[in-house]
């Protein structure tokens, strides 16, 4: 409803909005460029018109305020100013600030008699930082002034109304049409409008006199950052006073403002929420000094005075690299994933098995999703055709026979972000197919039971090595242990990524052989097989009578980057599954999946990823559990589980241990049989 009620019109002050990196910039330039300079340096801010209900209007400075070519973020609006920044607290104390908001109102009361103002109207938005910098401490003591001229003294209001009770629908999509295409990517608060019998125009303040019609319906626009219902924010403040001055009496001594307020809420454009006010706008033309000038900030306390922040926990680079290497996962919640857990992700302790070309990528990767725990373990030492390759070492760490991979890759994440927690482990992994001697007896085992903790003591395992038998132990432990494996391997232009089924908590021996998976949509996820499932040897020695080329892993450059990411991104999909582990695989044809819902925000959660780079083809099949698996089959977990390193020196030592235990032996001799006795009873002997 309107309100019929005159009363003086009042405005929402601004409130201070400074980042962390503005200070930590400020540090570097009183050190490096200011030294003992205290003139006035400036700065740019900017404030929005489109935040939420219940959020009060606000003037940013961030960590590029003192650029000179700032650009203004999307749909904000600069505001000049400067800060003086003094050399001892006494100075901050003792400086006149009447005079330092004085010198300020005659700028803007300048810009606005000589018609500056006019031509560019972001001259009628400005500030003034007052500051001290303790860098010992790092205590900033600061105090913020937005000028405005009280001229003319009192502004009556007339009337109150929302948008909607003043501009039909119609109306209302042609101003935002013109304000999004003039005014909006030009970062212009300021704008004239008037409503005809057909439509809603705008045009800059330049053009008064030819866009100004006494037959229409007369309006000064400005973008307002108040989400108040009853007051305008600040910024009008300044504008009405240079209407006073120009304007009043072409107008008749009343003026209407629209305040346009432009929110967006889950990605819906709303506008109603604009005020406009009809006001009594005396004439201020026969003005020859500058106004008297208010603007000080309140203090936390309600009165006017300076603010004090003590960054000396956040000042650290550290700790503020810490805050910033987060910004782009936050700003995915703000309106594409609102329901993304960062603290989830961010809690999430990684192994990486392999720190070479594969663990190097993934490692990079997971740090940029927010993981801050991530453990390497590996056996080699960088070597010389190394660092192209391997994105965490260098061409020193080669020299002198090369450091341990492991350790090197750790201390690099260090250095790219030291918030990381991240170590490296140098030794081998037990495999099937390498025999265990009585002289090695020892040593393997103090590996297999430093294996065994590491995978306890982390939530996700990367299976990232050269040999598909090195992968068989820590597939077995992390079975028996529930814990989510990614499972990356490449050829020379194919690669597989994929995730092990997880078994359920209540259920932590292997699936029940009798249960059979629905096969019209999905498969659970403790159903899913591991990389061995598709199987029916053993794993044994790969590298016995291998040329150098078969050895190493010859692949397309590119490949291990594209593997890598989709091995993380694999992850963090699962991690934003509602059922985490057990997130069932979709089964369906290609087609099909396009248009299905998915309970992950990220979308489908493959059981399987296979490349094919040669076609630029991805392939994502599915496949059950195999009942005679040799690395997560029932038998085998609960063997493991009770014979423990006895049951695993078997599988070392024995190649046909695992086979025998799992029943595979007997199906290899009933094939053969098949093939020996499987005649027509048309083929002669």
């Amino acid at each position: 409803m309107a309100s019929k009620e005159e009363k003086l019109l009042q405005f929402s002050p601004f409130s201070s909005a400074l980042d962390t990196g503005f200070w930590h910039q400020l540090t570097q330039l009183k050190l490096d460029v200011f030294q003992l300079d205290d003139a006035p340096q400036p700065l740019t801010g900017y404030f929005f018109n489109g935040d939420a209900s219940g959020i009060p209007s606000h003037l940013n400075l961030d960590y590029n305020a003192f650029q000179p070519n700032f650009k203004v973020p999307i749909r904000h609006f600069p505001s000049r100013g400067f800060i003086k920044n003094t050399n001892t607290l006494n100075d901050f104390k003792t400086i006149d600030k009447r005079n330092l908001l004085d010198t300020t109102g005659k700028e803007i009361w300048q810009s606005i008699v000589s018609g500056e103002a006019l031509e560019n109207p972001t001259l009628l938005s400005r500030f003034l930082l007052l500051t001290f910098a303790d860098l010992k401490k790092y205590n900033f003591f600061y105090w913020f002034a937005f000028p405005a001229l009280c001229a003319p003294e009192k502004i009556t209001v007339k009337e109150r109304k929302k948008i909607n009770q003043v501009l039909t629908d119609e109306q209302v999509e042609q101003l935002l049409i013109a304000y999004d295409k003039e005014f909006l990517p030009k970062h212009v608060a300021f704008f004239l409008g008037k409503k005809t019998k057909t439509s809603f125009l705008l045009a800059p303040l330049k053009y008064f006199d030819d866009f100004y019609s006494g037959d229409d319906e007369f309006f000064l626009c400005v973008c307002d950052p108040c989400n108040l219902d009853d007051y305008p924010g600040w910024p009008l403040r300044v504008f009405l006073t240079l209407a006073a001055y120009h304007w009043s009496e072409k107008l008749g001594g009343v003026a209407k403002v629209l305040c346009l307020r432009d929110r967006f809420k889950e990605g819906v454009r709303s506008v109603d929420h604009s005020l406009v006010f009809t006001v009594d706008l005396p004439s201020i033309s026969h003005l020859t000094e500058s106004p008297r000038c208010i603007g000080w900030e309140k203090n936390e306390r309600g009165k006017l005075g300076p603010r004090i922040v003590n960054l000396g926990p956040s000042m650290d680079p550290s700790r503020l690299a810490e805050s910033a290497v987060d910004l782009n996962l936050k700003l995915m919640r703000w309106r594409l994933l609102p329901s993304l857990d960062l603290d989830l992700i961010s809690e999430t302790r990684c192994l990486l098995l392999g720190a070479g070309t594969l663990g190097c990528n993934v490692a990079r990767s997971l740090m940029a999703w927010g993981v801050r725990t991530i453990t390497f373990v590996d056996n080699g030492s960088v070597s010389y055709s190394n660092p192209v390759r391997q994105t965490l070492f260098t061409f020193e760490d080669s020299m002198n026979g090369g450091r341990p991979k492991a350790e090197c890759a750790a201390e690099s994440l260090r250095k790219i972000f030291p918030g990381v927690r991240t170590e490296g482990h140098v030794f081998s992994i037990p495999m099937p197919g390498h025999s265990v001697t009585d002289g090695t007896k020892d040593h393997v085992k103090r590996d297999v039971e430093r294996l065994e903790h590491l995978i306890e003591d982390h939530d996700a395992v990367f299976l990232l090595m050269d040999t598909r038998e090195s992968r068989w132990l820590p597939t077995l432990i992390a079975t028996a242990k529930t814990k989510i494996v990614i499972n990356a391997a490449l050829g020379f232009d194919t690669f597989l990524v994929v995730r092990h089924g997880v078994r359920l908590p209540q259920r932590a021996v292997a699936m029940e052989t009798s249960e059979k998976a629905s096969l019209t949509q999905s498969i659970s996820g403790h159903q899913l097989g591991c990389y061995f499932c598709n199987d029916v040897v053993a794993p044994g020695d790969s590298t016995r009578d291998r040329t150098l080329d078969q050895q190493c892993t010859v692949a397309r450059p590119g490949l291990s980057m594209m593997t890598s990411a989709l091995a993380v991104e694999l992850l963090i999909s699962l991690l934003t599954h509602p059922q985490r582990g057990q997130a069932p695989a979709d089964i369906r044809s290609k087609d099909e999946e396009l248009n299905v819902d998915t309970e992950c925000p990220l979308g489908l959660v493959p059981h399987q990823i296979r490349g094919f780079l040669s076609r630029f083809n991805l392939l994502m099949p599915t496949g059950q559990a195999f009942d005679q698996c040799t690395a997560c089959s029932n038998i085998v977990v609960e063997e493991y589980r009770k014979k423990g390193f006895e049951f695993l020196l078997n599988a070392f030592n024995e190649p046909s241990y695992l086979e025998d235990l799992t029943g595979l032996s007997e199906m290899h001799l009933s094939t053969m049989d098949e093939e020996v006795w499987g005649f027509s009873d048309d083929e002669e002997m």
